[in-house]
């Protein structure tokens, strides 16, 4: 079942990483618990490493393992 994911798109984390790599000019790895399981966001854009995804607490990049599409 491959889901279509494109920016705009709002997502829910299904996996929370070992790690969150932040989505700035400068990428910063945070710990896991900056974003809690089954929380919502919005994508902003697509980069190699994933999914820029904004969260209540910042936007980190993801891969796309990690996220499901809202309906």
């Amino acid at each position: 079942m491959a889901q279509e994911l494109q920016i705009g798109d709002r997502v829910r984390l299904i996996v929370v990483p070992p790690y969150v790599k932040t989505a700035e000019p400068k990428p910063m790895l945070r710990p896991p618990n900056v974003v809690q399981l089954g929380e919502e966001g919005t994508i902003l854009e697509r980069r190699p490493g994933g999914w820029g995804v904004r969260f209540t607490k910042g936007a980190f990049l993801l891969d796309e393992q990690c996220l499901e599409k809202v309906d």
